[in-house]
């Protein structure tokens, strides 16, 4: 029953990682929409139906309108595998090919959806045959809606093979193509305020007079008295097109001459900024805006526009360019001095768990960052309480595989006869008392990180089967002959001198290398004595929740002995020495007397439960036995009388008697 409870709980794991995986996908997608630019909406929209298509692995994805009338739906955006009958965008589906579902999805705003053809209902058998005709085998449609209207649909074909539809996940499908149509609505509104902006900008402009039109037949220019001052022509001068080209600048001209041709062969409103030669040899920035009318009954064809100066804007944008480079290279030149701040900073951000900013652990870090995100198999050196688990879990948490759990195995922890069905898991009648099919350590991670911790006490027998999964990435269970596949990232950790063990016959030196890839050393505390402040008041906050005080004071000479003490145990050895220190401690002060003498390594009768009994001794004897009220013991040691009076049982301490 416990190895049935174990693969419920991996089936919830791996159903919440794909929702969540989902969410993602969908909360991306609606990211990208955010201020994008109409031009590059279809392109996106594309994107995202691409991205659906893939997440369900199906062959057709497409965002269909519905035309006026009711009568048809028209595909505006499609993504296709490569196994589906091409569609072009653009085809439109007749009501009478799915009168079914068009009447359902239209009039009802109800999804349609199966796995297989045969689960519709008999009403829908023109449908049933439409789909088989389309080679469809399962089917999702998601109406979309418009101020209560569905006007768009989204519909997801599967032609290779049928597909379950996960329900849970269409109400955020139809979210993301309601953003797909809110954003082609806005793009809409955008090209229709576009146009009637225009047409005032132009209206606006014309009542300050500075109008122009080029008369395409003649290319006869005419101009208001204050286009002519602009472009410095005389009031009474006959001018043309090819005149106004003599006053712009000679880097201008072809830019002119190409709008004037543009804006002839697209009827758009055109924009053209140029330099005018004065006749002083000055040079003064205009901008004209114009649009090509068509030649009617009583008006040849015409270009009209629009001519504002903007020199003074120009220059105001030169000088903010300059300012803002000289800025830039401020900026270059401030992130310059300071790179060793800025890299301190983001070393501190990404590994808020480990603690320390020594130049060795500073080392270790970035060699964490470097390696975290690719696929490569790291081997963590270091003695025994250095930390070496914590720096595995962050390597996995800032790695591609974070979305995972990281599986954990102590070679060290599990007995030889265990180890092979532990780590690649067993067939129900493997041996004596396998009951029951259990999944071993490799399949569990799949797909994401296993820290194998002490890895050189691993029996010589298994090195050569982990060595075989570390290269060909398969296995069989014990008592089964089928291989399983599985897609493992390793970090392996050991207190032990590898290189020393492979020349002693201890330690296979194939596996070694295979492991070595990457190697990170974790330097021992006592040549960081730097992190060891930082590390103190770290566990000091840990604990202060746990124990209910509050420290704000550690001496000097506490902290200066700390740091001259060699640390056999290292990280491990300096958090007990702290907790110890945190139960004497009875007010703001951390009291650490006890370990200038050394570490309860070195002095047994300090450890952890004789310094806890001893201080409560002291206390009761202080406040005569008394253990509640105020003045008692409880009161004076900051705990509740019932966790005091377990305490005592729990340590041995009874009352004396009389």
């Amino acid at each position: 029953m416990m190895d049935a409870k174990k693969t419920d709980i991996l089936e919830d794991v791996n159903g919440i990682g794909e929702r969540l995986h989902f969410e993602k996908t969908i909360s991306d997608l609606s990211a990208r929409l955010i201020n994008l630019p109409s031009d590059k909406l279809d392109t996106e929209i594309e994107h995202a139906l691409k991205v659906i298509l893939e997440f369900f692995q199906v062959d057709r994805c497409a965002l269909l309108q519905a035309l006026p009338g009711g009568d048809a739906w028209k595909i505006t955006h499609l993504a296709s595998s490569q196994h589906a009958p091409p569609i072009p965008v653009g085809t439109e589906l007749p009501r009478s090919i799915n009168p079914w579902a068009y009447n359902r999805l239209t009039n009802h705003g109800k999804v349609v959806l199966f796995s297989k053809v045969d689960e519709m209902p008999d009403e829908a058998r023109v449908d049933k045959q439409t789909w088989r005709d389309w080679g469809i085998r399962s089917n999702l449609v998601i109406p979309l809606f418009l101020d209560k209207t569905v006007v768009h649909i989204i519909a997801i074909n599967a032609v290779q093979k049928e597909r379950v539809w996960p329900v849970a996940f269409i109400p955020r499908l139809q979210l993301l193509g309601e953003i797909l149509v809110g954003a082609l609505e806005r793009r809409k509104a955008e090209h229709a305020l576009r146009e009637s902006e225009e047409q005032l900008n132009l209206a606006a402009a014309a009542a300050e007079a500075g109008v122009w039109v080029i008369y395409t037949d003649t290319g006869r220019l005419w101009a208001t008295d204050i286009t002519r001052e602009i472009l410095q022509f005389p009031p009474d001068e006959e001018l043309s097109f090819e005149r106004f080209l003599d006053t712009v600048h000679p880097e201008d001209r072809e830019n002119a001459r190409a709008t004037l041709a543009r804006c002839l062969e697209t009827r758009d409103l055109v924009r053209l900024e140029y330099r005018i030669v004065l006749p002083d040899g000055r040079l003064r920035w205009v901008v004209s805006r114009g649009r090509s009318f068509p030649a009617t009954v009583s008006h040849p064809e015409r270009v009209m526009g629009v001519a504002i100066d903007i020199t003074e804007r120009k220059a105001a944008e030169t000088r903010i360019c300059e300012q803002m480079e000289e800025i830039r290279r401020l900026k270059d030149q401030l992130e310059q001095e300071n790179i060793y701040l800025r890299e301190e900073i983001e070393l501190k951000s990404v590994h808020e768990e480990i603690v320390g900013r020594s130049r060795a652990m500073r080392h270790v870090l970035s060699r964490v960052e470097k390696v975290a995100r690719t696929e490569a198999n790291v081997l963590i050196m270091g003695e025994t309480g250095t930390g070496k688990e914590l720096v595995a879990r962050t390597l996995h948490r800032l790695s591609n595989r974070s979305h995972r759990p990281l599986v954990t195995v102590n070679c060290a922890s599990l007995p030889p006869t265990l180890i092979e069905s532990e780590l690649f898991g067993r067939e129900k009648g493997a041996y004596t008392g396998a009951l029951t099919r259990m999944t071993g350590r490799f399949e569990a991670a799949d797909g994401a990180t296993l820290f194998l911790d002490e890895i050189g006490d691993l029996p010589r027998d298994m090195q050569s089967k982990l060595l075989r999964v570390l290269e060909e990435g398969c296995f069989e269970r014990l008592g089964s002959s089928r291989p399983v596949k599985v897609d493992v990232r390793t970090i392996a950790a050991t207190n032990r001198n590898l290189s020393e063990e492979v020349v002693e016959g201890k330690f296979r030196q194939d596996l070694f290398y295979r492991l070595n890839v990457f190697p990170i050393a974790l330097p021992p505390l006592r040549e960081r004595p730097e992190d060891i402040p930082l590390l103190v008041w770290a566990f000091v906050k840990q604990h202060e929740k746990e124990m209910g005080k509050r420290i704000e004071r550690i001496p000097r000479e506490a902290m200066e002995t700390l740091q001259r003490y060699r640390w056999p145990g290292n990280v491990r050895e300096l958090k007990n020495v702290i907790e110890r220190a945190m139960i004497v401690s009875d007010d703001k002060r951390l009291e650490l007397d006890i370990v200038q003498k050394g570490s309860s390594e070195s002095h047994p009768g300090l450890g952890l439960e004789n310094v806890e009994r001893r201080h409560i001794l002291s206390v009761l004897k202080k406040c005569g036995w008394r253990i509640s009220g105020p003045g008692g013991a409880a009161e004076l040691l900051g705990l509740k009388r019932t966790t005091l009076q377990s305490k005592m049982k729990k340590l041995g301490i009874k009352r004396p008697s009389p």
